[in-house]
């Protein structure tokens, strides 16, 4: 018999109990589709960190995963989002703080080792410094690679593009070039009045050619004009075979 998959326990308590451990540390808490997610005071998140894997009742053992979120419009327009797991309650909870450019967090490497690969990817990404992670280097781009690709306002064809060089022997990089300008694509269409002349229409008639008048219609006054309800005259019944299961004589087609 197949071991049903394991719950996760319930959230009821979960906020009181991360309120009474985290005080002054915690900005806002709440309960959303299923989910408890805390935002917390960027400066102390270290302490936070400690307070929510080290209190009875919480003990948020594993950090699962790192994540980023975008904002332009905000002064700080980064969230910094902490993904933990509790081994002994089987519970999991999200933890986030928000910066900018400039502002950093701290590192959460001297808390869980796994971090510093996750915090350079939260780098890589959006540009997000982490004080304290002592390799923050790129880890999913180039060396050379300019720019935070999942920021909002990084442009979708990047500033550089990267070849092989048969020349130089070499990889290089050059200034993007496009075979179109594809961000100027029209979305209208022609059949619901265009206020413009569409490419190629320049060079169409001012006016349509008036098609020639015909004379004579040509018309079918009864169905024997038409050959209507007549019988195929390749399917005549003498041309069939007697013998459905007789194959055709050599030479004279399929049957």
């Amino acid at each position: 018999m197949k071991a049903p998959a394991p719950r996760y326990a319930a959230n009821d308590g979960v906020i009181d109990a991360a309120k009474a451990a985290l005080g002054d540390l915690l900005v806002e808490a709440k309960d959303a589709v299923g989910e408890v997610s805390l935002t917390v005071v960027r400066e102390k998140l270290c302490d936070a960190m400690l307070a929510l894997r080290d209190t009875p009742g919480l003990e948020y053992q594993q950090l699962s995963e790192i994540a980023g979120v975008d904002y332009p419009e905000r002064a700080e327009r980064f969230d910094v989002v902490y993904q933990l797991l509790s081994f002994t309650r089987n519970h999991r909870i999200r933890v986030r703080v928000t910066t900018d450019e400039e502002k950093p967090v701290p590192s959460v490497t001297g808390i869980w080792p796994v971090a510093g690969w996750l915090e350079r990817e939260t780098y890589d990404m959006y540009g997000v410094l982490f004080e304290g992670n002592d390799d923050l280097r790129r880890i999913l781009t180039d060396y050379g690679f300019q720019g935070h690709p999942l920021r909002k306002d990084f442009p979708m064809t990047g500033y550089v593009e990267v070849r092989y060089s048969e020349e130089a022997k070499r990889v290089v990089y050059e200034p993007v070039s496009l075979a179109q300008d594809f961000r100027s694509f029209d979305f209208m269409s022609p059949w619901e009045g265009a206020k413009y002349v569409l490419p190629g229409d320049e060079k169409a008639p001012a006016a349509p050619v008036p098609t020639p008048p015909v004379k004579d219609a040509k018309t079918s006054e009864n169905t024997a004009q038409t050959g209507a309800g007549q019988p195929h005259p390749g399917n005549q019944p003498g041309e069939k075979p007697k013998d459905a299961d007789v194959p055709a004589p050599k030479g004279e087609g399929q049957k």
